[in-house]
């Protein structure tokens, strides 16, 4: 039991360590980060492959020293468009990012979490 306990302790902690945007741009999974929205664009309407559709949009998210490095593409779905504004601070946990045409995007994901101005 002590081992399991460990584990979830470990998993619990390694979730609530947030880091910098340069080093989730070089993650796949699991990322956590804490940032400012600097930017937002329109919501657009894209095909499902699953069938359907679904509104989607992308902000720009800042931390750190909030350079280049430490900015990226936050892609927001459905009802976290309307919730997310310019200005608020998103925590994302278990987060994962997305490369297309060399720029890297961050979703929360269907396993992931994002509160707003926590």
């Amino acid at each position: 039991m002590d081992k399991a306990f460990n584990r979830v302790n470990k998993t619990q902690k390694y979730m609530s360590e947030f880091i910098p945007i340069s080093d989730a741009k070089k993650m796949r999974s699991g990322v956590n980060v804490e940032a400012i929205v600097k930017s937002k664009g329109d919501a657009r309407t894209v095909n499902l492959k699953s069938g359907g559709t679904v509104d989607v949009c992308d902000a720009i998210i800042v931390n750190g020293d909030e350079t280049e490095d430490n900015q990226m593409k936050l892609t927001l779905w459905g009802d976290d468009i309307k919730a997310v504004n310019v200005g608020d601070k998103v925590v994302i946990t278990n987060g994962y990012t997305n490369e297309f045409k060399g720029e890297v995007s961050l979703t929360k994901g269907k396993y992931g979490k994002m509160e707003i101005n926590p």
